[in-house]
């Protein structure tokens, strides 16, 4: 078989695969990242059927899936709804920083990684995932629970967290000297906050830009502006992913909703390719040696999450079993730590972090959706054993 064949048959068995997978995690009623997680391992070095010809092409996708992730996280806001969002639930986001990112970095002290790299596996650990809770609640129909909208503020909080941390990271990814890595992490902060500043003030100036009657014409002006803002981020040593974010945020009215519904697609198919190609980066044989490690931090970051929640929804007057929800729904951790794990590799001493990562996250995407269904079937056997 020659190469173009051998890669369109690889590529293609790959997608496939994840659509299978895609239809397996939601029979079993959780999400699909872990899976992806585990066919990227199955498919990388040391893994049982390693792939060679489409790594590259898949490698380039998953750089793709997560510009398209910050990308879409940026259209769900305005600027004027991030900034509202973040005066409102300030005192509970900083502590939900203070219970969950402290847990990661100090374990990664503890391990001899160093203050740099602990960083990273700070971000591991504090981040929600979005789309496994978001999800969540659509399939267990808690839309018009109290607790619900506590809930997405905190993601909100955490959302605008990993735009300044994103950055942050990106530039000590990059393993410059000290003094061009605050000149480069100063540059973009102070980029990020005056795309903040400037799109609060102007309004919706390049939604009307882009926003136009023909479907094609504003998928190929969002996803080549999208491009180009990733590409100069990139250049100046900012994330290409937090460019993309800024392009979302940037948009909002009509033109956010049609660029929601054209690029879903492909945020769906890319962003499957990125835990994929994440997978494909992590040896399978170095898991083992951080299993217990992922094992303790999930299970302590588990109840600090539940902690955040819980002194979340108190600050808004809710009850007990409300409290107990908000948390559980916080648990799961999937996409952003697999970025944030992602841009440390070729990191000095960060050499078992993707591992860790994988790990966590695998057990973090599983048992989180778990604990909430288990809550939401426990509550149903008492409302039913009440009317009986």
């Amino acid at each position: 078989m020659d190469h173009r064949a051998q890669l369109l048959v690889e590529l293609g068995a790959v997608i496939l695969g994840l659509g299978i997978l895609s239809r397996i995690g939601g029979r079993l009623g959780i999400s699909p990242i872990p899976l992806y997680l585990l066919a990227g391992l199955a498919l990388g070095d040391g893994g049982i059927v390693p792939i060679v010809t489409s790594e590259e092409f898949i490698e380039v996708g998953a750089e793709l899936g997560v510009i398209f992730l910050l990308l879409m996280l940026g259209l769900e806001y305005s600027a004027t709804e991030l900034v509202q969002g973040m005066k409102s639930v300030a005192p509970a986001g900083f502590a939900d920083i203070v219970l969950n990112f402290t847990p990661g970095f100090l374990a990664g002290l503890l391990l001899g990684w160093g203050p740099v790299v602990s960083l990273f596996l700070g971000g591991v650990t504090y981040i929600s995932s979005s789309g496994v809770i978001a999800k969540l609640i659509g399939d267990l129909g808690w839309t018009g629970n109290r607790e619900t909208p506590v809930v997405l503020s905190i993601l909100v909080f955490e959302d605008m967290a990993m735009a300044v941390l994103l950055p942050i990271l990106g530039v000590l990814a990059l393993g410059s000297g000290a003094s061009t890595a605050i000149i480069s992490i100063l540059l973009a902060v102070s980029v990020l906050i005056a795309a903040l500043y400037l799109t609060y003030r102007t309004g919706d100036r390049l939604g009307s830009f882009v926003f136009h009657v023909s479907d094609e014409v504003s998928l190929l002006t969002v996803l080549g502006l999208t491009l180009v803002v990733a590409g100069f981020a990139e250049a100046i040593s900012i994330s290409a992913a937090v460019g993309a974010f800024l392009v979302g945020i940037s948009l909002s009215g009509e033109a956010a909703h049609r660029a929601q519904a054209l690029l879903a697609p492909f945020r769906d198919l890319f962003a499957a390719v990125f835990f994929v190609f994440f997978g494909l980066s992590t040896d399978p044989r170095t898991i083992p040696a951080v299993l217990g490690i992922a094992l303790a931090l999930a299970v302590v970051t588990a109840v600090t999450k539940l902690g955040s929640g819980w002194i979340a929804a108190a600050r808004a007057g809710i009850g007990k079993s409300g409290r107990l929800r908000a948390g559980a729904m916080l648990i799961a951790r999937g996409e952003f730590s697999v970025i944030i794990a992602g841009l440390s590799v070729g990191l000095a001493g960060a050499e078992d972090l993707p591992a860790l990562a994988a790990a966590y996250v695998l057990i973090m995407a599983v048992a989180g959706p778990l604990i909430v269904v288990w809550l939401d079937r426990r509550a149903k056997s008492k409302a039913r054993a009440k009317t009986a």
